[in-house]
């Protein structure tokens, strides 16, 4: 998976059959209009029927490495645990880190769990 891939206006009249394929594939795009986002463009699959807009987008950008474990919980409005136990049904690993990053993951889930 991807990150979220930026499309202009002008793309989406000249390049739509790309962003089909891109939506396709199961990447999220953004479409700009005068350099500010305009459209947010989701695959329209199982995952979006299931799991609503906003866990979709919260499994997404954990996989494309965007957000952490904690701030896509929150963005699910999910507890870590949930998160974690979506993200294992949806067959995304919940920690693919490298050692660097995984410490500091480790440091934002427990300070969720603080405010818990």
């Amino acid at each position: 998976m991807q990150a979220v891939e930026v499309y202009t206006a002008r793309d989406l009249r000249n390049r739509s059959g790309e962003l089909l394929q891109h939506a396709h594939d199961g990447n999220i795009s953004i479409i700009t209009k005068h350099g500010k986002p305009s459209i947010l463009a989701i695959p329209f699959d199982a995952n979006l029927l299931q799991h609503g807009i906003h866990r979709v987008i919260a499994l997404h950008m954990v996989q494309s490495h965007q957000l952490t474990l904690a701030q896509a919980a929150k963005l699910a409005d999910m507890d870590l645990s949930s998160f974690i136990e979506l993200l294992g049904a949806s067959g995304i690993d919940a920690v693919d880190y490298p050692p660097e990053e995984l410490e500091r993951e480790l440091e934002d889930a427990l300070a969720a769990c603080d405010h818990c």
